[in-house]
């Protein structure tokens, strides 16, 4: 796409709009090439009277004007997507109840049996769990659990049999949190030590599956270039690789709030019956996944580890550092500059390792999203209380995040998008990644909203169940405020993940060489660790009558954010293709890893 560096009005139009005159789109979400209209085809002719056939490369002619669809899901890629959902499902179940669970007295006075160490504590703990299963202190260093799993499956055990390793200590984690949580073990004094072990194994657990999941799934697609396809109808279109890995994360993040509904009942569980009748039904759908994981090894396709390759990466890395030159890797830039020691890789590595680099770049930005994102399980859920509840769970609420993402995933995959293509408009993952910002900036400024009215209520105003109009004997009364009034943040907030964290899976495997997706999957992951991080320093503020305004700075920063990221990163979208075209000659694979020769490998061996 021709763009225009030295008109930024122009540059916005075309890498957020690109028009395209007669043409359709299709409703599930296909997407059409855009006709350069500064530029005539003089092949135009001869494309239309030799068309390419079908299951081959589209010429450019066809690029420009042939409908682009994506393809179906392999059956394996469906598989790996419900071994996720289950772990979801135990994670959000989990973990959903954690603010109660840590907040609530020993007694049971204000609930089911808790650790009774009060909010502030509960708000602490439970970011440093999600925390946790992005990061982890071993020894005197920190260490990134999912750059763990990510280094032992690309260069030593591949995806597949890490992904096995860590569901092992994932188990080990569950069975300790079910079990400290049990009443008698809660009266013995071993709940909170219980807890904190518990949180630690499931953090390391988890993060090393997480760098794995989302590559493995991806891995199930082998299209790496454009082909033309006949429809059944007659109609010639483009399958566009790029267009199938969007939606294979979108269904992918669809299944993993499926998952996250367990919270429309662990909390009743939690309310009735006691914390560990909710943590026993996650670790039982745990073993679920865990059960077809192993049962259908056999149907996936696994890439086999590269070896040494993250340490190459890292050596590559030096070399574009000390010269200043992000070439200086390559083996033809060190031949042209007189270096004689040989490099374990070609001059196409190191295009795909700046393309990666660029990703990296992107993902610098993204804790100020989960600063936004974390607040629905820890600080809403808090100010669920401060409602009146009508017989609802306080955490329940946190429901209303994955019913949005379910609700609105298939609506804009099938209806936003298409329309937006109908009126000439592509929004590539820089467009999706801002709007995705400004969401979570709105669902922010809309908890703020609701906490105003809350302190605007009675019977305690800016102090909530802490003045004697509002005890009713040792229990704490909320506010005089219905709790249906938080539903649209958890709105906003669903669709905020939609925009920037699917496309965030997807800018982390495309982006990334084929022998370093989870590594490259696990930088991202690494964004949500500085995120609850970064929380971490509001917990002093997440205190009444303080929330107003923490609320009120977070939903500023990350509108402004928005903004900062759309005006450093636009360009990239309008680069999109030619960083898709260094997949070109990617070999596919068969489902025990072995290599499918590329056509130019095949042709070299026909010579040969």
């Amino acid at each position: 796409m021709a763009t225009n560096h030295e008109d930024p009005a122009a540059e916005l139009h075309e890498t957020f709009a690109e028009r395209v005159p007669n043409k359709e789109t299709d409703m599930a979400g296909g997407y059409i090439g855009h006709s350069d209209l500064n530029e005539k085809s003089d092949s135009a002719g001869a494309a239309e009277t030799d068309p390419t056939p079908d299951g081959e490369e589209p010429n450019e002619y066809e690029k420009r004007t042939l409908r682009r669809v994506g393809e179906n899901l392999p059956a394996s890629a469906f598989l790996i997507a419900i071994v996720e959902l289950t772990e979801r499902f135990t994670y959000y179940g989990a973990q959903g109840l954690f603010q109660n669970y840590i907040n609530n007295r020993p007694d049971g006075s204000d609930g089911a049996k808790g650790l009774g160490l009060g909010h502030q504590a509960a708000t602490g703990l439970n970011l440093f769990f999600q925390w946790f299963c992005y990061e982890e202190v071993l020894t005197a260093a920190r260490t990134v659990t999912p750059i763990l799993g990510a280094i032992i499956s690309d260069q030593y055990l591949g995806k597949y049999k890490t992904i096995l390793i860590f569901c092992v200590i994932y188990w080990v984690g569950l069975v300790i949190l079910w079990t400290t949580s049990l009443p008698v073990a809660i009266d013995n004094g071993a709940g909170l030590g219980g807890y904190i072990t518990a949180i630690i194994i499931i953090g390391l657990g988890t993060g090393g599956i997480k760098s794995n999941i989302a590559p493995l799934i991806a891995d199930q697609y082998q299209r790496r270039v454009m082909a033309i396809k006949t429809e059944k109808t007659g109609e010639r279109v483009v399958i566009d690789p790029a267009i199938t890995y969007q939606r294979i994360y979108m269904i992918f993040y669809w299944c993993i709030n499926v998952g996250a509904l367990s919270l429309m009942a662990t909390p009743f569980m939690e309310k009735y019956e006691g914390f560990w009748t909710a943590f026993l039904m996650c670790f039982c759908m745990f073993n679920v996944g865990i059960f077809i994981l192993i049962i259908r090894r056999k149907s996936y396709v696994v890439r086999p580890p590269q070896g040494q390759i993250i340490t190459d990466a890292f050596k590559a890395l030096g070399m574009m550092i000390m010269a200043r030159d992000l070439d200086a890797a390559k083996p033809s830039w060190r031949e042209a500059h007189g270096k004689t020691k040989v490099v374990p890789w070609n001059d196409h590595f190191i295009e795909e390792l700046k393309r990666a680099l660029r990703a990296c770049k992107v993902f610098i930005f993204y804790p100020i999203f989960w600063v936004c994102y974390g607040q629905f399980s820890t600080n809403f859920v808090t100010q669920a209380g401060q409602m009146q509840g009508h017989g609802m769970p306080n955490d329940f609420m946190q429901n209303f995040d994955p019913i949005s993402i379910l609700v609105f995933t298939p609506l804009l995959e099938s209806v936003v998008y298409p329309l937006l293509r109908r009126a000439g408009i592509e929004l590539r993952p820089i467009a999706r990644i801002t709007i995705g910002f400004w969401f979570a900036a709105l669902c922010l400024a809309y908890a703020a909203i609701v906490q105003h009215i809350i302190y605007s209520a009675g019977p305690c105003y800016e102090h909530p169940g802490a003045c004697p109009e509002g005890m009713d004997g040792k229990t704490p009364l909320p506010n005089n405020v219905h709790i249906a009034i938080q539903v649209p943040a958890y709105l906003f907030i669903g669709i905020s993940e939609i925009f920037i964290s699917v496309t965030g899976l997807e800018y982390a495997y495309t982006k990334a060489p084929p022998s370093m997706k989870s590594f490259v999957q696990s930088i991202y992951l690494f964004t949500n660790a500085f995120g609850s991080a970064l929380s971490e320093a509001l917990v002093s503020v997440a205190t009444d009558p303080k929330f107003l305004w923490m609320y009120t700075g977070v939903a500023c920063f990350s509108f402004a954010t928005g903004c900062i990221f759309w005006f450093l990163f636009k360009h990239y979208d309008a680069d999109e293709e030619k960083m898709y075209d260094l997949d070109r000659d990617l070999p596919a694979l068969t489902h025990e890893g072995a290599a499918v020769p590329t056509n130019n490998e095949k042709a070299q061996q026909l010579e040969h």
